[in-house]
């Protein structure tokens, strides 16, 4: 009896357990089947979690995480882009296709068993599949950010009673192919979704030649300097150009006849190199010297005896002029007290009926006419060509004109518009008044080539008055042009 009633109950556990397995085969069975219905554990979708979603599920989570704005910064201000406008597109049916053929290629029983002994492999992540108009986004981008955020340079402008410019502000302009490529990126990832556009800053430009203009005649007005003033400046990076000649409050059209004084020396050096062989001989070379950086007259009329005409070397000065176009500057007698006057010379200079500075009968230019020819110096300086080399074939050279530069460089006289420079500026320059017959001076001038961080340019300012020209004063007003050109120049420069 006993063994019959252990068999029953051996019986009756074998049975429940029977129906345990069952039961939870049944159980797991039902729980995978909901898994396989839905994406496996593991499963990404360009880079977005779907395990356990079903396909709307995972559609709408796409949805969700790629149509959220994309967040952009530039400067101060934020941004939202909502994908749509630049045309951002999922391929939905594609990626989701993708992740759909890992989860059904198993049969269902071997991936059951797989899921039952824990065996099921990690699916592979399904790459992002999605389009981007280039164009829609670089018209934003143009349209919207630069055209809205881009902030202009602030231009330097005039400190009304100064010589001085205030200081610009710096602008920004947006770098579009970078922010193109950064913007894809964000567009493309779930969570990285903040763009720091990048942008390039533009300098503060310089204030117009036309504000530089009104600077020097607001310098002349509050100076009290009622004689006639003429202005010739060259930029000598982008050739801009300004000249004009101002008396009174009036502007007079320049290119008026001044006394050349010892300016002239500039001319009647380059005529000297346009005969000598070069190296020049020891003593030229030295009397090239006096005549520059002492501004003495009698070198200057030794060199024309000596290398041009004894009678008439300075009608072939004239000459070397008028073959370089410049047709209102001349010299038509030497130096010394009493020299004859070899010729008298009417020019568009000194023929004009509007205005005369009495200008002497011996030497004359005008303010452009003297800037021009220093431009030849510094052109061939720079490059061996230039006008010289079309006037003058082989006859001046590259390093006789770096070497007449070097010349007017050593003329360190520490007034006049050298004085309105800062210490170690490379100033290339002749000066020049003299004593009229009532031992007064009526004539003041210097004209020369200032070397700077912000740009080299070319200078040349003449000034008459009929009464007096009193040295101190109008040298301080030299000064003053002088710093307010140099400044203008150099209102970003680096020191």
């Amino acid at each position: 009896m006993r063994r019959r009633g252990s068999l029953s109950i051996l019986r009756w556990v074998s049975v429940f357990l029977i129906f345990l397995a069952v039961l939870i085969t049944g159980v797991t069975l039902v729980q995978y089947s909901r898994i396989r219905s839905t994406f496996p554990p593991g499963m990404v979708i360009g880079g977005v979690p779907v395990a356990g979603l079903s396909q709307q599920q995972a559609a709408e989570r796409l949805s969700q995480a790629y149509g959220a704005p994309v967040e952009l910064h530039y400067g101060d201000a934020i941004i939202q882009l909502r994908p749509s406008v630049v045309g951002f597109k999922l391929d939905l049916e594609a990626m989701l296709a993708a992740a759909d053929l890992q989860r059904i290629t198993q049969p269902f029983w071997s991936a059951f068993w797989d899921y039952l002994w824990n065996r099921l492999s990690a699916p592979s992540a399904v790459p992002l599949r999605a389009t981007i108009s280039e164009e829609r986004l670089r018209l934003y981008l143009t349209e919207e950010i630069a055209a809205r955020y881009n902030r202009p340079a602030q231009v330097s402008l005039p400190v009304p009673g100064s010589v001085d410019f205030q200081a610009g502000e710096a602008g920004s302009v947006l770098d579009i192919n970078r922010a193109g490529a950064l913007i894809e990126d964000a567009l493309k990832s779930p969570q990285s979704r903040v763009v720091n556009l990048t942008f390039n800053q533009v300098a503060p430009g310089r204030p117009s030649l036309q504000n530089l203009q009104i600077l020097l005649q607001q310098t002349i007005d509050l100076a009290g300097f009622d004689g006639l003033a003429e202005f010739y400046l060259l930029d000598l990076q982008n050739r801009q150009e300004l000249s004009f000649a101002y008396q009174q409050g009036k502007n007079l059209p320049p290119n008026i006849a001044f006394t050349a004084a010892s300016t002239m020396k500039i001319p009647i050096m380059v005529s000297v190199f346009n005969r000598v062989p070069e190296p020049a001989p020891e003593g030229i070379r030295t009397m090239l010297e006096l005549m520059i950086e002492r501004s003495e007259n009698d070198p200057a009329d030794r060199m024309m005896e000596m290398v041009m005409d004894r009678n008439l070397g300075p009608l072939q000065v004239t000459d070397d002029l008028n073959a370089l176009g410049l047709k209102s500057t001349f010299l038509a007698g030497y130096f010394y007290p009493g020299a004859p006057l070899l010729r008298r010379f009417e020019t568009p200079g000194n023929s004009r009926k509007d205005t005369n500075t009495e200008p002497d009968a011996y030497n004359q230019t005008t303010p452009p006419e003297m800037a021009m020819l220093l431009d030849d110096i510094y052109q061939c300086s720079e490059t061996g060509g230039g006008t010289f080399a079309a006037v003058f074939p082989g006859k001046i050279s590259r390093s006789e004109c770096q070497l007449m530069i070097e010349y007017l460089a050593r003329n360190k006289i520490g007034v006049l518009l050298q004085a309105g420079l800062p210490e170690g500026t490379r100033f290339a320059h002749k000066h020049g008044w003299l004593l009229d017959y009532d031992g007064l001076i009526h004539h003041m001038s210097d004209v020369g080539i200032a070397y700077t961080p912000g740009g080299n340019y070319i200078i040349a300012i003449y000034l008459y008055h009929p009464v007096q020209i009193v040295f101190d004063p109008i040298n301080q007003l030299m000064a003053n042009f002088s710093r307010a050109i140099y400044n203008y120049f150099n209102l970003n420069a680096s020191p």
